[in-house]
């Protein structure tokens, strides 16, 4: 069968933004959560206060990317963590 199939960027943020949030100690920011640009991602999170923050970081790119690459066949060229607060749970 000929055709393809297009996911849009909506749906590709949803994704990286819900990824993000398993990671512990982190959650997404609803009103922002992620953005897609081209092959890069951009993730705005909430980190626990007291976790170590480049750690975590490297965890939620880690999940993103593995993420769109199981669920989206996407592999980003870039996934940036930006921690836009620390918040005691």
């Amino acid at each position: 069968m000929e055709g393809h199939s297009v996911i849009s960027p909506e749906v590709l943020a949803r994704y990286a933004a819900d990824a993000a949030a398993e990671v512990p100690g982190v959650q997404t920011k609803q009103r922002r959560g992620a953005r897609v640009s081209g092959d890069e991602i951009e993730v705005h999170v909430v980190i626990d206060y007291g976790a170590n923050i480049p750690e975590v970081a490297a965890q939620v790119q880690q999940a993103v990317s593995d993420y769109l690459a199981r669920m989206a066949d996407l592999r980003p060229s870039a996934v940036n963590v930006v921690v836009d607060d620390v918040q005691r749970r």
